[in-house]
C-alpha cells in the first residue's frame, strides 16, 4: 500500500513539457511588455526638456527598447510554434502586473516602471548571462525567497525554479530531447504544422515552422543567444544593448545630475481603486482614464486575433488578416502609451504620470473560427475606433495617430472579415472588384482572371466616348475602349511615343483616337505602360488584358517599384501594372506621382542578390497592403528584379520600403519609425 507508482520524469510528460513552454510564453510575454512601456515613458519632442545631444541619444534608446520587444515578440512566436507543434494551444495570455509571488522564481520580478536607472539594472540583470555578477536593480527585489517545485515524482504541472532564463530553456531544451528520444519524432510532434506562424503572415525571426527536433531546438537556441542568458561577448544580444545605453545614461548623468531621460510614469498603473494598493497606481484623472482604458481594450482585442491566428490553417487571407490586425493593433498601442506616460494618474498620485497596465483579458482562449468570431473582431473595431475618435478631439497627436490607425484597422476588418458572404472552405486571398464589392480570388481550376474582370466591368453601362468619372477619363472605338488614369501616370513616355497617332501629346481638346492604330499593336502599348494608367478593354470579343504569368516588381533607379501581377492594393483589385513610391515623397501614396525627381532621391537600381530559390508558383492573387507609416505588406508570389532584370529576390512575403530611408533597399529596416515618416 506504500509502494510509489512509477511515474515518468516531468518534462518526459507532453501536459507538463506543454506547461513549462506556457511559462516560457508568459515570461516573453511580460518581458516584451516591461521594455514597451520603459520606451513609452522617454521624452522625445523637443519641448519635453532635453537638450539636442540628450534628444538623440534617448531617442536611440527608445529604438533600442522597441527593438529588443520586437526580438522579444518573435521569441513569443517560436514558443507558441514550438507548443503548437507539441499538440498544444498556445499560452496568449499572461497574469497581470504586478505579478503574485510564486508566479516566477523568486530571483525573477517582473513589474512596469518608467525608464530609469533603476529599471534599466533590472533589464541588464533580466537578460544577463549565466554566471553573470549583474546585480538586480534598486527596487526590483524579490518580496520574498521561495522555492518553486518538487523533487518528488508528480504528475500535476507546476513550476520549478532557475537562476537565469538561459537556463530556464536549457532545461527545457534537454527535456525535449529526451521527450523525443523516447517516443520519436512523429510521436512528439503531431501538431497541424499548417497552423503556426510563419513568414507567410508576419515578418519575425520566431515565426519559423517548427516540424521536428532540430527545429525545435534552434529556435530555443536563437532565443538564448540573441537576449536572454547569452554570451557576455555576444554582440547584438539583449544584454549586450542594455550595457551600452547603460554606459551612455551614466555619461549623461555625470554632465548633469538633474538628468532626466523619462516621464514619471506610474509603476504598476491600474484602472480602478485596488483592493491591494501595495505596489499600484490608481490612474483617476479622466483624461488618464480613457486612454489607458482604450489602449488596453486595443490590447486585448490583439490576443484575440493571435489566439485566433493559431485555430486558422495557413496560407490563408484570414489568418494573414488577423496577424496584420493584431500588429496595427500594438502600433496604435504605443501611441496611447506614450500619450498616458505623459498625462496625470489623479490627485491620490500628484507626483506621479499615469501609464498603459497592458490589461490581459481574464480569458484570452481562441474563438470558434468562423462568422461569429469575424463579428465579434468586427464590432469591437468599430468601437474601438468609436472611443478613439473621441480622444482626438482634444486634440493630442499621439492620440490622433492613434485614432487614424484604429480607424484604418477598422475599415480593414470590415473589408477583410467577410460577414456577408456565405460560410466556405478558406481561399488563399480575397479580391474585390473595381467597384468594391468582393469575388473570390481563388478561382476554381482553370478559370482565368479575364473572366473575373469582365464581370466587374459589365456590371455597370458602358461608359460614353471622351467620359470622365472618378479620376479615369474613358474613349470608346469601334473595337477597342482607351481609359486613362491621370493620377496614376509617371509619364514613361510609351504611350506617345510607341502610338503617338493615338495618344496626342501637348494638344488642347481631344487627346486619345483609339481608331488610329490596329487595334493588336494598341494593347501592347497598353501592356508597356508600367504605371497601369493606361488600361482598356476589347470591344471585338477577344481576349481581354491577360493576367502576367509572373509576378514582378521592378526596383527603378532613383524611383518607384514597377509591380506586374494579379494586383490587389490596400484590399482592392488594382489591375496589372501598378508604380508604387518608394521615395516617401508622393503626395498620391501608395502610388508614384514622379516627387522622387524633385525631392533629390538617390537609390539604386541594382540592389544586391539575395534570396533567388525558384517558388513553387510564380503568379497568383499579390496582395499590397500599404501600412499606416509604414512599409508596403507585401504577400503572395513575388520575383523582385533589379532595372536590368536581375533576379533579386523570390519571396512569398516581404515589407518593401516606402519611406527611402532604409539602409536595406528595398527591404524596410524599421527607418521609418525613427525618421517619422508619414504615409498621408
Amino acid at each position: 500500500m506504500n509502494d510509489v507508482p512509477a511515474i515518468a520524469a516531468p518534462l518526459m510528460q507532453r501536459e507538463i513539457l506543454v506547461n513549462a513552454l506556457y511559462e516560457a510564453a508568459e515570461l516573453e510575454h511580460n518581458l516584451m511588455c516591461t521594455y514597451l512601456y520603459a520606451a513609452a515613458s522617454l521624452r522625445s519632442a523637443a519641448g519635453e526638456g532635453l537638450g539636442d545631444a540628450q534628444r538623440t541619444s534617448v531617442q536611440r534608446w527608445r529604438q533600442v527598447l522597441l527593438a529588443v520587444a520586437i526580438e522579444e515578440m518573435g521569441h513569443l512566436a517560436a514558443v507558441w510554434n514550438i507548443t503548437s507543434a507539441l499538440g498544444g494551444s498556445p499560452r496568449v495570455g499572461r497574469a497581470n502586473f504586478p505579478l503574485d509571488p510564486g508566479y516566477l522564481p523568486a530571483s525573477i520580478t517582473v513589474k512596469l516602471a518608467p525608464f530609469n536607472a533603476a529599471t534599466l539594472q533590472h533589464f541588464v540583470f533580466l537578460e544577463r548571462p549565466l554566471g553573470s555578477s549583474e546585480h538586480e536593480g534598486q527596487g526590483f527585489a524579490c518580496e520574498r525567497s521561495y522555492v518553486r517545485g518538487t523533487d518528488r515524482p508528480h504528475l500535476t504541472p507546476m513550476g520549478r525554479d532557475y537562476d537565469t532564463v538561459g537556463a530556464f530553456y536549457a532545461t527545457l531544451s534537454a527535456g525535449l530531447r529526451a521527450f523525443v528520444e523516447r517516443h520519436g519524432e512523429s510521436y512528439a510532434f503531431d501538431g497541424d504544422p499548417a497552423l503556426q506562424l510563419s513568414p507567410a503572415e508576419v515578418n519575425l525571426a520566431g515565426a519559423r515552422p517548427v516540424r521536428c527536433l532540430k527545429t525545435a531546438l534552434a529556435a530555443f537556441a536563437a532565443i538564448v543567444e540573441q537576449g536572454e542568458g547569452a554570451p557576455r561577448d555576444s554582440q547584438g544580444s539583449h544584454f549586450q544593448k542594455f550595457l551600452g545605453v547603460r554606459a551612455e545614461l551614466a555619461a549623461f548623468s555625470a554632465q548633469d545630475a538633474g538628468f532626466s531621460p523619462s516621464f514619471p510614469a506610474a509603476t504598476n498603473p491600474v484602472l480602478r481603486r485596488p483592493p491591494r494598493p501595495e505596489g499600484r497606481v490608481w490612474i483617476e484623472d479622466a483624461e488618464a482614464f480613457a486612454t489607458v482604458d482604450l489602449a488596453n481594450a486595443s490590447y486585448g482585442l490583439m490576443l484575440r486575433l493571435l489566439a485566433y491566428a493559431y485555430t486558422l490553417r495557413g496560407p490563408s487571407a484570414e489568418k494573414s488578416l488577423s496577424i496584420d490586425l493584431g500588429v496595427g493593433l500594438m502600433q496604435a498601442l504605443m501611441a496611447l502609451a506614450e500619450r498616458a506616460a505623459r498625462l496625470p494618474a489623479g490627485p491620490s498620485n500628484p507626483h506621479c504620470n499615469a501609464g498603459v497596465s497592458f490589461i490581459a483579458l481574464r480569458d484570452p482562449s481562441p474563438l470558434p473560427p468562423g462568422f461569429a468570431a469575424r463579428r465579434l473582431f468586427v464590432e469591437r473595431f468599430a468601437q474601438l475606433a468609436e472611443a478613439g475618435a473621441a480622444l482626438r478631439a482634444g486634440g493630442d497627436a499621439r492620440a490622433a495617430a492613434a485614432a487614424e490607425r484604429l480607424a484604418a484597422l477598422a475599415s480593414q476588418a470590415r473589408r477583410g472579415f467577410e460577414l456577408t458572404a456565405p460560410e466556405a472552405a478558406a481561399t488563399p486571398l480575397r479580391v474585390q472588384t473595381l467597384a468594391g464589392s468582393t469575388v473570390a480570388a481563388a478561382v476554381a481550376a482553370g478559370a482565368q482572371a479575364p473572366a473575373v474582370a469582365a464581370a466587374a466591368t459589365a456590371a455597370g453601362a458602358a461608359a460614353p466616348p471622351a467620359a470622365l468619372a472618378d479620376g479615369v477619363e474613358t474613349v470608346r472605338g469601334e473595337k477597342l475602349e482607351l481609359q486613362f488614369e491621370a493620377r496614376r501616370c509617371i509619364h514613361s513616355r510609351f504611350c506617345v511615343t510607341w502610338a503617338p497617332q493615338v495618344f496626342l501629346a501637348n494638344v488642347k481638346g481631344p487627346w486619345i483616337h483609339p481608331d488610329a492604330m490596329p487595334v493588336e499593336q494598341l494593347v501592347e502599348v497598353a501592356h508597356a505602360c508600367p504605371s497601369g494608367a493606361i488600361r482598356y478593354r476589347r470591344l471585338d470579343g477577344a481576349a481581354n488584358e491577360p493576367v502576367p504569368p509572373v509576378n514582378l516588381t521592378s526596383v527603378r533607379e532613383g524611383g518607384p517599384y514597377a509591380f506586374r501581377g494579379q494586383l490587389q492594393i490596400d484590399g482592392a483589385v488594382a489591375g496589372f501594372r501598378a508604380t508604387l513610391c518608394r521615395c516617401g515623397a508622393s503626395k498620391n501614396k501608395p502610388y508614384c506621382d514622379g516627387s522622387h525627381h524633385d525631392a533629390g532621391f538617390s537609390a539604386t537600381g541594382e540592389p544586391p542578390s539575395g534570396k533567388t530559390e525558384m517558388l513553387a508558383a510564380r503568379d497568383g492573387v499579390l496582395a499590397i497592403d500599404p501600412q499606416v507609416n509604414g512599409p508596403l505588406r507585401v504577400r503572395g508570389n513575388l520575383e523582385i528584379v533589379s532595372g536590368t532584370g536581375r533576379v533579386v529576390a523570390r519571396v512569398t512575403s516581404a515589407y518593401l520600403c516606402r519611406c527611402g530611408g532604409s539602409a536595406l533597399k528595398p527591404f524596410c529596416d524599421g527607418t521609418h519609425t525613427r525618421i517619422g515618416f508619414k504615409s498621408a
